[in-house]
């Protein structure tokens, strides 16, 4: 009898897995690939991983790759932000010190053929210890151990994506790829707009983009996600993508696919895409990743956030004049740990730089009825089965596990405890009784003073997450040039 592969030692390999297998190693076979990407998510939703040729993909199916685990302990700059081959470097993280090896397993169900690369297949995979444990600190991991939490109050999360970003020309060899300018991080390329912007939705300035936007299109289409989509934003060179609404598994696996796609695929074409929120120039305007959410009832599969009629004596500013008690109780945990989450929503350092007044981004901690000023914004009427809650805090380059893990964890308390949300506003930018955190370092104290956030990520994650993006946060007050760390950090990089 064989001994059992790493798969069967994680406990998540079975017959149906083993049927997946050998089937994609069939379609590998068949299809002329030689090559395959294994990659994962880190911290900061970027994807990470190794090509492996055709035949040594098929085997880490079952047996993994090795990885080294200081991959998951880097900042935004790839600098390791703990002291691995010190004495009690690695006391609150076991199982990494010395830069041992995790391994990366892929999911057979996640394969793709990369359309911008011929003969190239990828794979999703996830982080294990070389015992066979799972690695806590996998994001993808963070988010499926909220949703189970949610499955057991008889619901699952649906989510739609609705993501602005930036995409500009590209005007000479990067200058990063220049022996003389080698640096860590990088330079920042010199680039050019594809639209100047201020004509919000403009067909004229479409066609001025069609060549980019088509890239964009053609890539989401080819990865197999289901783009809705492509609109010419308010800002210079901002264009934003709106996609159909799935389980929130599947579209934080979507997010972290279309970031990556695009990115290669137009830099291919002379093209740079960036998802950092407020690109390093002059008048530009922010990007925010709008989060639209509603409960699915697993027994029924409809929406439990509708409600048949609008409850008795209510205005549009009740929250149940549109959501059912369900959507209200998880309206109202979404704000009561509105301070809490924002450090999953907003991660970055730029990122907070979005919360101005009058900007379609929030400042404070409030909900409207259709009022994109607000946070939260209550989208829907009674007997509309689209009826949804759409967050407003998050920025494109956030990971998009934690983000959706965070809205999870607030909104099942307010189910639990059966929370009750104030009165919708109509000025969202005339309120300042309960204001957002302005910068990366107070979001962070305030995740790790929310309680229920703390339980719910796990406290090892939280002080995980707050060293990593603190390290972050250092470097950037200590910087001579925070514009220039801003541009090789995040223009470059995200």
């Amino acid at each position: 009898m064989s001994a059992p592969s790493f798969a069967e030692r994680c406990g998540i390999h079975d017959s149906a897995r083993e049927a997946a297998c050998r089937q994609l190693a069939a379609l590998i076979e068949a299809s002329g690939i030689d090559r395959v990407r294994l990659s994962w998510c880190d911290v900061h939703g970027q994807l990470r991983g190794k090509t492996l040729m055709a035949h040594a993909a098929v085997r880490a199916l079952r047996e993994g790759v090795g990885m080294v685990g200081t991959l998951m302990l880097k900042d935004t700059a790839d600098r390791t932000a703990w002291k691995v081959f010190e004495a009690g470097g690695m006391d609150d993280l076991p199982g990494f010190a010395g830069a041992a090896n995790l391994v990366l397993l892929p999911d057979p169900h996640s394969f793709v053929a990369l359309p911008w690369q011929a003969g190239t297949g990828w794979l999703r995979c996830q982080p294990w210890f070389a015992n066979g444990t799972p690695v806590p600190l996998d994001t993808r991991r963070v988010l499926q151990d909220a949703l189970a939490a949610l499955a057991g109050t008889g619901h699952g999360l649906r989510t739609g994506l609705e993501v602005e970003f930036h995409i500009y020309r590209l005007l000479e060899t990067p200058a990063a790829l220049s022996p003389q300018a080698a640096a860590w991080p990088g330079p920042a390329p010199e680039v050019a707009m594809i639209h100047p912007g201020y004509n919000l939705h403009a067909e004229a300035l479409s066609d001025m983009a069609d060549e980019p936007l088509a890239i964009v299109m053609r890539t989401a289409q080819a990865l197999g996600l289901p783009l809705q989509s492509l609109e010419i934003e308010l800002g210079p060179s901002q264009v934003e993508a709106v996609f159909d609404a799935t389980d929130a598994l599947t579209a934080a696996d979507q997010m972290v696919l279309f970031r990556n796609g695009v990115r290669q695929a137009l830099q291919r074409a002379g093209y740079h895409a960036t998802f950092m929120c407020r690109p390093p120039f002059p008048n530009i305007m922010s990007s925010g990743w709008h989060l639209h959410q509603s409960l699915t009832d697993l027994a029924s599969g409809g929406n439990a956030f509708v409600r048949d009629q609008p409850a008795s004596g209510s205005t549009p500013l009740d929250a149940r004049h549109t959501l059912a008690d369900t959507g209200a109780h998880w309206l109202a945990g979404l704000l009561d740990h509105a301070h809490g989450m924002t450090a999953l929503c907003t991660t970055t350092v730029n990122g907070f730089a979005r919360f101005r007044p009058n900007a379609l981004a929030p400042q404070s901690a409030i909900w409207g009825a259709d009022n994109r000023g607000a946070m939260l914004r209550v989208v829907g009427a009674a007997g509309d089965t689209a009826t949804r809650i759409e967050n407003r805090a998050g920025e494109p380059a956030a990971n998009p596990y934690l983000y959706i893990a965070a809205q999870i964890h607030a909104g099942l308390d307010g189910l639990q405890r059966r929370l009750e949300p104030p009165p919708a506003t109509l000025t969202p930018y005339a309120e300042h009784g309960s204001l957002l955190p302005t910068n990366l370092p107070d979001a962070l104290t305030a995740m790790a003073a929310d309680p229920v956030l703390v339980r719910g990520l796990g406290p090892a994650f939280v002080t995980y997450l707050d060293r990593i993006k603190r390290h972050e946060a250092e470097r950037h007050a200590q910087a001579e040039d925070q514009v220039e760390f801003e541009r090789r950090e995040y223009f470059a990089r995200s």
